[in-house]
């Protein structure tokens, strides 16, 4: 997380703490601790099996123009050093979008065949 977004986000959990009342303090809590997940809902980093091989793919929020973006990163290490990238408005669509682009530059490189790389991308 960037330095002036965890700022953003501490000051305005501060200034919320102080001006609300105590008898939502309960309220207020559970509202935070949803609040909380969602944002920490916005990463992802897993290991995943891509033909055979296993890959790290990552998914990471990014703002662009006020507006949240999700960024996706694939690679296998020990296999290529190609990186699969897809920068998307959409969360569930960012993880297919970036496994698109690793098949791509894949093929390009004749690391797979055409068969295998028409599977990922029709889908």
């Amino acid at each position: 997380m960037r330095p002036s977004l965890a700022l953003s986000v501490v000051v305005v959990v501060v200034a919320a703490a102080v001006l609300v009342p105590q008898c939502y303090a309960q309220d207020w809590e559970s509202l935070l601790v949803s609040v909380g997940k969602k944002i920490i809902g916005l990463w992802r980093n897993e290991e995943t099996e891509f033909l055979g091989r296993k890959c790290q793919l990552t998914v990471k929020p990014k703002i662009k123009n006020l507006q949240l973006y999700h960024e996706g990163r694939m690679w296998c290490p020990g296999w290529t050093p190609i990186v699969g990238e897809a920068l998307t408005r959409s969360f569930s669509g960012v993880a297919g979008k970036t496994v698109q682009d690793f098949v791509r530059k894949a093929h390009d490189k004749n690391l797979i065949t055409e068969e295998e790389a028409k599977v990922w991308l029709e889908a």
